[in-house]
């Protein structure tokens, strides 16, 4: 009878007994609230690269869709591209931007590509150091003003 009674006080005092309970219940939540905190920073710092790139893609592009062939416009009134000077302007212009890029040009089309490393803030503490983002733009040479002068 003494053994059941003993039993019963050490379940007792089991069940009263909480320590250690609050500090995993702490220590999870912190986490998961840095790591929701994480994927907003570092999510935002992410689109806010990808606008970056998009926006130097295109600054890229319109650089190199200004190499026309002079010849040939002031001749026939034909926009036609140099492509070799279109390329080579489009990348002096990622270069002196100092971003990583791709730039073809197919017919009177320039396209370019940049590449962004955008390092995380709070993502790093889970092993994600950085985010890598793409910006595509795309030119063609115009001719004249489009909408009424000022």
């Amino acid at each position: 009878m003494r053994d059941i009674g003993s039993l019963r006080h050490r379940v007792r005092r089991l069940r009263e007994d909480e320590n250690g309970r609050v500090t995993a219940f702490v220590v999870i939540t912190v986490a998961a609230a840095l790591l929701f905190a994480g994927l907003v920073l570092d999510g935002g710092l992410a689109l806010a690269a990808k606008v970056r790139a998009a926006g130097e893609a295109q600054e890229a592009a319109r650089s190199g869709a200004q190499e026309i062939d002079l010849a040939a416009y002031r001749a026939t009134g034909t926009l036609r591209l140099l492509p070799q000077q279109a390329g080579a302007a489009a990348r002096s212009h990622l270069a002196a931007a100092g971003h990583i890029g791709t730039v073809s040009v197919a017919g009177n089309t320039v396209n370019v590509t940049v590449t962004v490393s955008q390092p995380t803030q709070l993502l790093g503490l889970v092993g994600i150091g950085s985010i890598t983002v793409t910006g595509t733009g795309q030119a063609q040479p115009q001719r004249g003003i489009f909408g009424p002068e000022p």
